[in-house]
């Protein structure tokens, strides 16, 4: 990743760098006082946007409490009216009922609603069994929307079993209870409702409830002074009670629950006004954009200076640098030559300055380092190859004398048919290891060499080794560092005894872009410490001779990513897999038995 970025640092010109350098700071002075006047000044707006605002709620709300007030003086009327009340509890005959009645009750109602300033509606609930019931049928119409009477007298028993009615307080504080409150129809008529008790005071310990009475106002006439038009087009006034809900809406969106923080989120204004009187908030909502309009301004005044800045500096920018550039570029050009082996490209320029100092220096250079490589790659190959033929060199005696020992046991005690295949064997192991002086050998004649060293082994062990192979077609067409499989099979021969018996799996195959040898046992395993890691680590230190031999030639001929890994379990047994990259076959073969 940091080479990446170098390499992007490097294809930047020289002169585009100073001339961005010089922008940005004259920049950033002229976006931080343009940042700061425009927070101050959508500030200011905001501040003076709030208390414009906030002055027509407060207005608003006056107009309302003036209104709720008013439906609150028509019903003191009939609360405090010591004889209104006190003639609702006679019930000695029914011409005194006919009579409160017709000369009481109906007069009084009728100017209650009579000195209303706006339409309302009264209901009126009397615990008086002897006062008649009078009352219209509405068939599910608003009955502020009737001609008809707009007073009902009922009878206390169509009370008692109202929901609402059941949640009104039950302490009556005189003077001071009530409610408003939206009950039963209110909600889908546009209506609220004012309730109160009516109260007989005779009673010098506790107020007797003697009735009760409920007036409906329309919403649209107790809120009439709601209109968003009053504060500016584009802005909304929300009427929300103590649960969020919106029961009253003018402009913006319409919905039934206050979204606030979905609308400070946006950065629209939120202003509340609490109306006290029924425990709701007037909202209003000015959205930013309309709060920010005049910043609008500002912000693209401040964008354009930029801009022209930009445009100044970077002309300036250009002129004063373009001669620097040049020469940076020339010898940028010459670096990355460098970077990719082409030591040959050189650098002139005319004069006697600092840049004719490093044109100088750096063909010098390039010339010196192209010589260096040349000589360290030539010596570094030699090195290698030389290196290669030593670990070749050094497996070969230590098989041979194996070998040779277990001739000579053969010879000892007179077993010359063995002898005689052993010693065919033997030359068979060794014309393919010779291989015309070759460390490549392809991947058939390397299976057949490790073929012919089994067999070689098998006279010796005879029914106590069992050996199966398990090679693919396809590897045959690739070829190998020889001598990679016979020492991990000698080592199996001679370490992994548990008993009288050995089982060897020799398999050979294909996986994406490697070639995969195992070599698996079912012996001894190695005990514990012998091998540092025995999930498949790389650390073959305390590996034997053999093993460390191959793992070396592989990586010394393919790389350090390829070699061999050992996996083994004590008692259980151990598994070598050797891996190599997949390389055509190249070498010639000599005629061979068939793979088994």
């Amino acid at each position: 990743m940091a080479g990446k970025f170098e390499r992007i640092r490097v294809k930047i010109p020289f002169g585009y760098k100073l001339m961005i350098s010089y922008c940005v700071f004259i920049i950033i002075p002229v976006l931080l006082v343009g940042q700061i006047a425009n927070q101050v000044f959508v500030k200011s707006t905001r501040e003076q946007t709030y208390n414009n605002i906030q002055g027509t709620l407060h207005q608003m709300s006056e107009n309302i409490s003036y209104k709720m007030e008013d439906m609150i003086r028509i019903s003191d009327m009939l609360y405090f009216d010591t004889t209104f009340n006190s003639r609702l509890r006679f019930t000695e005959s029914a011409w005194i009922s006919y009579d409160t009645t017709i000369n009481v009750l109906i007069p009084k109602l009728e100017t209650a609603v009579s000195t209303a300033n706006r339409r309302i509606w009264l209901s009126i609930y009397l615990r008086n069994d002897g006062l008649r019931e009078i009352y219209d049928n509405y068939s599910y119409s608003d009955p502020l929307d009737s001609n008809k009477r707009l007073f009902d007298i009922y009878q206390y028993d169509r009370l008692e079993d109202r929901s609402w009615y059941k949640l009104y307080p039950k302490e009556e504080n005189y003077g001071v209870t009530l409610q408003w409150k939206q009950i039963e129809d209110d909600v889908r008529n546009g209506r609220i409702s004012l309730l109160r008790r009516l109260v007989d005071i005779s009673s010098t310990i506790k107020p007797e409830e003697i009735g009760f009475m409920r007036i409906n106002v329309s919403m649209t006439d107790l809120f009439e002074s709601m209109d968003y038009n009053k504060i500016g087009d584009g802005t909304a006034l929300y009427l929300s009670d103590s649960q969020g809900r919106v029961v009253l809406s003018s402009g913006g969106i319409q919905t039934t629950v206050f979204k606030e923080k979905e609308l400070r989120k946006n950065g629209d204004l939120l202003i509340r006004k609490p109306i006290p009187q029924l425990g709701w908030d007037l909202i209003a909502v000015v959205p930013a954009q309309i709060v920010e309009k005049d910043t609008v301004k500002i912000r693209n005044l401040t964008y354009l200076i930029c801009l022209i800045c930009i445009a100044i500096f970077f002309v300036v920018s250009i002129l004063v640098s373009r001669y620097f550039s040049r020469r940076v570029s020339k010898i940028v050009s010459v670096l990355d030559s460098f970077q990719e082996g082409e030591f040959h490209k050189r650098v002139s320029f005319k004069g006697n300055d600092e840049f004719t100092h490093i044109s100088s220096a750096l063909n010098d250079m390039g010339s010196n380092i192209g010589k260096l490589i040349n000589e360290v790659y030539l010596a570094d190959l030699q090195k290698k190859e030389a290196e290669l033929e030593s670990l070749h060199a050094q497996i070969n005696p230590h098989f041979l004398y194996n070998t040779l020992s277990s001739i000579s046991r053969l010879a000892r005690f007179g077993m010359l048919d063995k002898l005689q295949r052993m010693v065919m064997d033997l030359a068979k192991f060794y014309r393919l290891s010779l291989n015309d002086g070759r460390n490549i050998i392809s991947v058939k004649n390397e299976l057949e060499q490790a073929q012919a060293y089994v067999d070689i082994q098998k006279i010796k062990y005879d029914e106590r080794m069992q050996v199966t192979y398990d090679f693919e077609p396809e590897v045959v067409r690739y070829e190998t560092v020889k001598l990679i499989l016979q020492p991990f099979i000698e080592n199996v021969l001679e370490h992994a005894w548990t008993g009288d018996y050995i089982h060897v799996r020799i398999t050979a195959r294909v996986l994406e872009d490697v070639l995969e040898f195992k070599i698996i046992d079912n012996g001894v395993g190695f005990p514990p410490g012998r091998v540092l890691n025995n999930t498949g680590g790389q650390d073959l230190t305390n590996a034997g001779y053999g093993i460390r031999n191959v793992d070396q030639r592989i990586k010394l001929h393919y790389g350090s990513e390829y070699g061999v890994t050992l996996f083994s379990r004590a008692g259980i047994g151990t598994t070598v897999r050797i891996v190599i990259p997949l390389v055509k076959r190249t070498v010639a073969e000599g005629r061979s038995k068939t793979l088994m």
